[in-house]
């Protein structure tokens, strides 16, 4: 980041250049800060650096042979990590193969997306074909604005926001349902080229990350994973997610994200149907939840609703304290009544206001109380 930007970022976000004094912010965003600041190689790179002895995209491989491929070269990719968290080697002394474990992820992702099954709807949509998901996405990836963000957690900004479109998730609340539902496909379409491109613009324009959200990234999975086989710049990735991906989806990404920036929206299943018309969203989001706070740094949104204090904020806090306790918590209040809510309030009338000062001082409360980090991002 060069000067003209770090007086920008003092004047503009104070706080986004405080937090770094923080120890208990430097300790949990280690790896994320390391790249932040060019010591340390963004994982991508890693894994564009681990050899495979196959060609990948020959037509000829199955899906079950490509993840025999892939999950032998992830061996060695965290062979390779742990030596570049720990010094010993450099990203430049590795020699650039002919195929690596990223081709192995493209290939995989392209054969995932079509029939899809990218995200635990698994809605079987040949998108190749054209045909939308249920995310309204087909083979095209379609990005509605980019741009510096100054607005997300103060580690995180300047932010390189990437703004996909289309969303697996219906939510009666969305804010950004202009780009998740409602007109999903009125954004450019970009080739993965382009898209790299963009990260490339952003990063070297002062961004401290390259931000993929939405909307929601994971229908755009394999357009996101083959862009990075066109960017050399080092770029911290940031994946900004309702965490509703399948579980292969997740094998996918743990190795090329390098901080999570997850949404945990319900602590009950009943209130994540009714609010967001998915089936089984605990146990899918524990399950990714997990993986990601295994396998790189982490900050949690949870997003207080009204009313949902005791069946959502709760049980969100005291899991995340008993199953990611190092992970930085944002408890934000920024909550306001959007879309279908504000449409149609009589069908939810439990929602259809601002969390109250007393539901936010419950909720602060509780995270004190179980012992969570929230303060210097929330």
């Amino acid at each position: 980041m060069g000067l003209e930007w770090f007086i920008k970022l003092v004047h503009a976000r104070p706080d986004a250049v405080i937090v770094w004094d923080d120890p208990e912010v430097r300790e949990r965003l280690s790896w994320y800060y390391s790249v932040m600041r060019n010591s340390k190689p963004a994982k991508f790179l890693i894994a564009k650096r681990t050899p495979v002895d196959e060609n990948p995209y020959g037509e000829g491989l199955t899906i079950e042979e490509l993840w025999r491929i892939h999950d032998k070269a992830v061996v060695e990719f965290k062979k390779i990590l742990n030596e570049v968290r720990k010094g010993s080697i450099s990203i430049e002394s590795i020699a650039k193969p002919v195929y690596s474990l990223l081709d192995v992820k493209i290939a995989i992702a392209y054969k995932l997306y079509s029939p899809c099954r990218l995200c635990e709807r698994k809605c079987g949509a040949l998108r190749a074909s054209g045909k939308p998901g249920v995310c309204f996405v087909d083979r095209e990836c379609i990005v509605h604005t980019y741009f510096h963000h100054m607005g997300e957690e103060a580690p995180l900004v300047p932010s390189g926001t990437i703004f996909y479109g289309g969303c697996n998730f219906k939510c009666a609340f969305c804010q950004n349902y202009d780009i998740s539902q409602v007109s999903p496909r009125s954004g450019e379409r970009v080739t993965p080229e382009r898209l790299a491109r963009i990260q490339e613009s952003l990063r070297k324009t002062g961004a401290r990350n390259i931000n993929h959200v939405g909307g929601e990234p994971t229908p755009h999975l394999p357009f996101i994973l083959e862009s990075l086989k066109y960017l050399e710049t080092n770029t911290p990735q940031l994946w900004n997610s309702n965490m509703y991906m399948s579980l292969e989806s997740m094998k996918l990404l743990v190795d090329v994200i390098d901080i999570w920036l997850p949404d945990f929206k319900y602590g009950s299943n009943e209130c994540a149907w009714r609010l967001s018309r998915v089936r089984n969203y605990w146990e899918v989001v524990t399950r990714n939840h997990k993986l990601a706070y295994e396998n790189g740094d982490m900050i949690i949104r949870h997003l207080v609703l009204p009313n949902h204090v005791e069946c959502c904020t709760r049980r969100v806090l005291e899991w995340i304290a008993g199953n990611s306790p190092k992970a930085l918590v944002n408890i934000m209040e920024q909550y306001r009544p959007e879309h279908l809510v504000s449409k149609y309030p009589e069908k939810y009338p439990d929602i259809n206001r601002r969390p109250s000062r007393d539901e936010m001082r419950r909720a602060y409360e509780m995270a004190e109380g179980l012992g969570i980090v929230f303060k210097p991002v929330s």
